[in-house]
């Protein structure tokens, strides 16, 4: 798998760069290091202003019982998983790459750590998502409700109520999902792309923001058995870190 409204707190630099696309990214490590003031876009949304533009909603699919079946199996899927960690590859929409490592504890809570020489940091407590340079001490918040992947990691996820179904397909080996929050401030899409053998799981999601920009983002090594430490998903003001 979000622009919207954003909170900036300590340090200089202005946050997110416009040049972000939604809950995903427009530049890559080299760029970064070239001009530390532009950030990457994030694998849940960009935020490019300090407003919620509204994307325009579209009508979804009427669904027939097989295609309801497949989304309820993925909103299953989500229900069931309460701990996930793993790592990730994001792609934004010039082709650049950034990796890093991922943590999610539901209801609401995820954290993306980027890899050197990124000191880029995602958090959400499940309220708030902060999305943080800790060399330039910046700190973008959003809430998490204004993000698609709210209706995915709620206490309750139920895709059918609560989000217009744009696309079901059943592949092979693979779901693959696209769908658009029915809450008007949640801005974007998002595709998801399950395996089903030898079980249902996540792989990749791609998020298209209001201008059409698209991210993706790879996860491999998942791990959903071992907990996860709550203290992980508080945000820190960069300015209150000890490193």
């Amino acid at each position: 798998m979000f622009v919207q409204e954003r909170k900036q707190s300590v340090g200089r630099g202005s946050g997110l760069a416009a040049a972000c696309a939604l809950v995903c990214f427009s530049l890559a490590f080299s760029a970064a290091a070239q001009d530390p003031k532009q950030q990457p876009s994030n694998p849940l949304g960009n935020w490019g202003n300090t407003k919620v533009i509204a994307e325009p909603s579209v009508t979804g699919l009427t669904l027939d019982a097989k295609q309801t079946t497949l989304v309820k199996s993925v909103s299953a899927y989500f229900n069931d998983m309460v701990n996930l960690k793993g790592s990730f590859v994001q792609t934004d929409a010039e082709k650049q790459r950034l990796r890093g490592r991922f943590l999610v504890k539901r209801p609401g809570r995820l954290r993306f750590e980027y890899s050197l020489p990124s000191k880029q940091l995602i958090v959400s407590d499940g309220d708030m998502l902060a999305v943080q340079d800790l060399d330039l001490n910046t700190d973008d918040r959003i809430r998490l409700d204004q993000t698609t992947f709210r209706i995915l990691l709620k206490q309750d996820v139920d895709l059918i109520r609560d989000a217009r179904i744009l696309d079901v397909q059943d592949a092979d080996d693979l779901i693959i999902l696209a769908l658009q929050d029915k809450n008007s401030d949640a801005a974007g899409r998002i595709r998801l792309f399950l395996t089903k053998s030898p079980k249902l799981e996540l792989k990749e999601w791609v998020t298209t923001d209001a201008q059409g920009r698209d991210t993706r983002v790879e996860i491999t090594g998942l791990n959903t058995t071992e907990d996860i430490d709550a203290a992980l998903f508080k945000i820190v003001n960069p300015g209150m870190r000890k490193n």
